[in-house]
């Protein structure tokens, strides 16, 4: 018999995929929703699953958001999944597999990201791989309010199967949602605001092979180019 699992979800206003989000984590001994606010659909559909829904409002930044959600679970092994994130049945076998006898204290799980309808697999984008499989007494989130992680006091080792990651189905929600990243780790440098965006392009599109992704991996990487303008000429919103 294999440890027991808590899928844990943030949601705030995450309708759009949620059905298939909870699908995708019904194997487990539980599912946790924790919800920030939301004022679509989220809270009828995580209802309509049958799930565990907690709410921790407002919102206080993710870092702290996924703290106390994983603080909120009722077993040890956790895997922390987004609202846009879905987990495969093949990521779902080895997440079992794994858990009849786990040998490191986190896992490592890649993403593979779609970008517009596509995934996207050169850029810099995949396998984008962070600790989402650990033992919650082992380990826990930094406190960062956007691009927080997962710190364990342990052996760390990875899991082979993507999820499947639905991060942007066009253009004007990438640049809304980068804004209100740039805005909340803003670190004004007039220099780097003019030189990185260039380098970012660069890299993604050319080094990482963005090319190959076609007309998206050019749009991609001049999009990520122009956040990292932006994130360089505000300043952190309090």
């Amino acid at each position: 018999m294999g440890r027991a699992l808590s899928v844990v979800i943030l949601t705030k206003n995450s309708a759009a995929y949620l059905d298939e989000v909870l699908q995708s984590a019904a194997f487990a001994d539980e599912v946790l929703v924790v919800d920030g606010g939301s004022r679509d659909d989220t809270l009828a559909i995580a209802e309509r699953h049958g799930v565990r829904i907690e709410s921790q409002a407002p919102w206080r930044g993710f870092g702290h958001q996924k703290q106390h959600a994983i603080d909120l679970a009722t077993h040890d092994w956790v895997f922390v999944l987004d609202s846009d994130e879905v987990i495969t049945q093949e990521l779902r076998e080895e997440i079992l597999s794994t858990l009849q006898n786990p040998q490191a204290t986190g896992y490592l799980v890649p993403r593979l990201n779609y970008f517009f309808g596509k995934p996207i697999r050169y850029g810099g984008l995949y396998p984008d791989a962070t600790i989402r499989l650990f033992d919650r007494t082992k380990g826990h989130f930094t406190p960062d309010e956007v691009h927080e992680k997962v710190v364990v006091n342990g052996p760390v080792a990875s899991l082979h199967h993507p999820m499947r990651h639905y991060a942007y189905e066009y253009v004007a929600q990438f640049i809304d949602k980068q804004n209100r990243y740039a805005q909340a780790r803003g670190k004004p440098n007039r220099l780097k605001a003019l030189l990185n965006p260039w380098w970012t392009f660069f890299r993604m599109y050319v080094l990482k092979l963005g090319f190959l992704d076609g007309w998206e991996g050019f749009v991609i990487a001049r999009l990520y180019g122009q956040y990292t303008f932006w994130k360089y000429i505000v300043r952190k919103s309090v």
